[in-house]
């Protein structure tokens, strides 16, 4: 409780120098559509019959659609920290290093919170927290601290410090730590992890997901491209900018792919099929995030900001509130979803017994539905967080409350 006070009289500085910014619809848009998007795969986890048993982007056992359902959302967590870090830039704007740094360390502190008290509990619904689950939301946050403290040094240091994390962090694969030592460990949290589990007792445990160094570099470049976005740049210039350094990640990630020989944990495999063989091409290593990974997912993205900054229509428009509004939306959908659990799963007949999981409460591995099931629950949870989204936009842009700032 003496955490939550402190972090709650710390975030409360800032009240006085909050300013409403004028947002930019074409990363609002972006953002709202990898928002959409990734509540499709955590309906899958929730909802989908093999999603506990069976490997979508294993060539050898998925087919096509269960293979793009889940590569699709490949694409939304290195876009959401692309953007993070791009937005990190904007806010900056107008205020003094120190001010900008401390209102980064602040943040920071709090996702990581929300990550292991909030979303932990939204995932899991274990109350007891046998199972703390580290994903974007901890990366994310432990990215802002580091960022605070290289944006303090120079941008140019938080650019070329991207950059090396991004394609240098492959280099562990090559030359890994033992596994059993406490730098092998460090190793896994900071570099490699791919579902580390981590135990703090006999029945607590620590799934770090998402390493924190291959995603700091991820918001560190988009702190980068943030300086393309700043009062006075050229709008024109940034549409070629953008549009060179997504074709340039896109040729680099076809490029490695075809050398076969770096950028992945795992070299591709070949099979004397054509389709498995097209699969087998785009799978490539999110746990961590590969180099591969990063240029097939953030190319695309960039190439999505320069077309899409004069476009405004009925599509945008509804993006663009869920874009707006990311962590609200983030946090509702994995408490409805969850909840959308529980209900369904006592009106399928499952009992007390089959309650208590790992590490999902809810989830037997045997329980699920068809993937046209599977896509009906998402398109109906994102829809039935529109209207909740749109009242908490048109709320921030008319409050000034200090809390707004970091939801």
């Amino acid at each position: 409780m003496e955490f939550v006070s402190l972090l709650t009289k710390l975030l409360a500085m800032d009240a006085a120098q909050t300013t409403l910014s004028k947002r930019i619809l074409s990363i609002d848009i972006l953002r709202g559509l990898v928002m959409i998007i990734m509540a499709l795969d955590h309906t899958r986890d929730f909802f989908h019959i093999d999603a506990m048993t069976g490997d979508p982007l294993n060539p050898d056992t998925t087919t096509g659609m269960l293979f793009f359902t889940r590569w699709i959302t490949h694409f939304c967590a290195p876009t959401f920290v692309f953007l993070s870090g791009l937005s990190a830039y904007l806010s900056a704007q107008g205020k003094t290093p120190g001010l900008a740094s401390s209102f980064l360390l602040k943040r920071g502190l709090w996702l990581v919170f929300v990550e292991l008290a909030i979303i932990t509990l939204g995932l899991t619904f274990n109350p007891g927290y046998n199972f703390i689950i580290l994903q974007v939301i901890w990366a994310i946050g432990t990215s802002m601290i580091f960022l605070a403290i290289f944006s303090r040094l120079s941008y140019k240091i938080v650019l070329v410090v991207g950059l090396l994390l991004v394609f240098g962090h492959n280099l562990f694969n090559l030359f890994p730590a033992p596994a059993d030592s406490n730098g092998g460990l460090l190793l896994k949290i900071f570099f490699t992890a791919s579902g580390t589990v981590v135990p703090l007792s006999g029945n607590h445990f620590i799934y770090v997901f998402y390493a924190i160094f291959p995603w700091t570099g991820i918001m560190f470049i988009g702190y980068g491209v943030g300086a393309w976005y700043k009062k006075g740049y050229a709008a024109e210039r940034r549409q070629r900018n953008l549009f060179i350094a997504g074709l340039f990640a896109i040729l680099v990630f076809i490029s490695l792919r075809l050398i076969n020989v770096y950028g992945n944990p795992v070299p591709r495999k070949e099979y004397h099929d054509l389709f498995k063989n097209l699969l087998a091409f785009f799978n490539v290593s999110k746990y961590p995030p590969s180099l591969q990974y990063a240029c097939m997912t953030l190319g695309p993205a960039m190439l999505f900001l320069a077309v899409t900054e004069k476009v405004n229509n009925w599509f945008t428009k509804v993006t663009s509130v869920y874009g707006a509004v990311p962590f609200f939306y983030y946090v509702l959908h994995f408490y409805l979803l969850h909840t959308l659990l529980v209900i369904v799963f006592f009106a399928t007949g499952h009992g007390t017994k089959e309650i208590v999981q790992v590490p999902f409460m809810f989830r037997p591995a045997t329980f699920g539905f068809s993937l046209p099931i599977v896509y009906l629950i998402w398109f109906s949870v994102v829809a039935s967080l529109y209207l909740p989204c749109r009242w908490f936009k048109q709320y921030k842009q008319t409050h000034r409350q200090w809390w707004l700032r970091y939801v």
